[in-house]
């Protein structure tokens, strides 16, 4: 049985490195009370941790409620989920293993809630992975550890702004090993799940993909490097047949300086950087991370734990606000889409009306 509230979304946050900006970007945004209007936010940390923070931040005033267990949520005030009863030594700025070990301990217990449906989305603060990555978190960051949480086949770390979204082939991986993971399989699997999400968790009907080549100009046609011809084209091309609507590939320079990207619903790049660069200078500072393919909904900001201005209240709470704004969104979309698939009629509905509206048939 659900334990999720009917009147507003349930959204976890987890605390992140406790000696990066990631406690002070959740304070800032829990700070202002106009986000209960939307949400009831779990912080997934320890209050000493918490107030060690607050008192740095003496312009912020806010109250929550300590709980220890799932199904006590006050739906009134932000709530603080105590993961652990330690004394543990902040020290911001500094990359050490005490900020690794309990960043892991927010993270499973959050994402443990996620998963139970004790909470309805998660918004994750930034980790390091020179300090979580062990033996017994053996992962390079929060999208591989979702995956295997939550069992699925594949996900797709998916960044995502008002003005654009782009997806990624291949996550956290060197370049030398890069194009060995240009295969058929992976852009098929990727554009079905960039596809699905854009149906289910932005309400887009027919989704435009773009995909982007490995190679500079797309390979020329063979002469700059095969993978286009020989992989990416055929790809393209067979997720044509399984009704995805995709083009490419493109050249990643061009593209994106021709602002071609604005034609698309989403793009697809090939590796890290070549989606990161132009999204992150495109995005004005709000963009988001959404993991794309889970059963769960999980957000973070589109930046890292930027341990040179911690604790110093210079941190900009813009992305991570606009996390947990874009996880109740596809929260919301989401229901609305599981709403329409039980009854075809409401979209066939709203679908007339908004063609009506296009058509100056009903009068606003």
């Amino acid at each position: 049985m659900s334990l999720i509230s009917e009147n507003k979304p349930v959204i976890g946050i987890t605390c992140g490195d406790i000696n990066g900006i990631g406690l002070e970007l959740i304070i800032k945004t829990v700070g202002d009370a106009r986000l209960l209007e939307i949400c009831t936010p779990v912080i997934f940390a320890n209050n000493k941790v918490l107030n060690f923070y607050r008192k740095g931040l003496p312009e912020i005033n806010f109250n929550f409620s300590t709980l220890k267990d799932a199904t006590r949520i006050n739906h009134k005030q932000v709530n603080l989920y105590n993961c652990w009863e330690d004394e543990v030594a902040v020290t911001p700025g500094l990359l050490n293993e005490i900020g690794g070990k309990y960043a892991v301990i927010s993270l499973i217990t959050a994402a443990e809630a996620l998963k139970e449906n004790a909470i309805d989305g998660l918004v994750t603060a930034p980790i390091h992975k020179k300090n979580t990555c062990s033996d017994t978190f053996n992962f390079t960051g929060h999208t591989p550890y979702l995956k295997d949480l939550f069992g699925v086949t594949d996900v797709a770390m998916f960044m995502v702004a008002d003005n654009m979204r782009i997806a990624l082939l291949t996550e956290h991986v060197a370049v030398i090993d890069i194009a060995p993971l240009i295969t058929r399989e992976n852009i098929l699997s990727k554009l079905q799940i960039i596809n699905n999400s854009l149906k289910k968790d932005f309400g887009i009907d027919k989704p435009k993909i773009a995909v982007l080549g490995l190679n500079p100009h797309a390979g020329d046609e063979g002469l700059v490097g095969k993978e286009e011809e020989e992989i990416i084209k055929p790809a393209i091309k067979e997720a044509k047949h399984k009704d995805i609507f995709c083009f490419g590939p493109y050249s990643a320079d061009a593209f994106f300086a021709r602002g071609q990207y604005e034609k698309f619903d989403a793009v697809l790049a090939m590796y890290h950087d070549q989606g990161l660069i132009p999204f992150k200078s495109l995005s004005m500072g709000e963009g988001v991370n959404f993991t794309a393919g889970l059963n769960g909904v999980r957000t973070s900001p589109d930046h890292g734990v930027a341990f040179d201005i911690a604790g110093k209240n210079q941190a900009d709470e813009a992305s991570f606000r606009e996390a947990v704004f874009k996880c109740v969104d596809i929260i919301t979309a989401r229901k609305e889409y599981a709403d329409q698939r039980k009854n075809p009629l409401k979209k066939i509905s709203a679908a007339f009306v908004a063609n009506a509206r296009d058509e100056k048939i009903i009068e606003e």
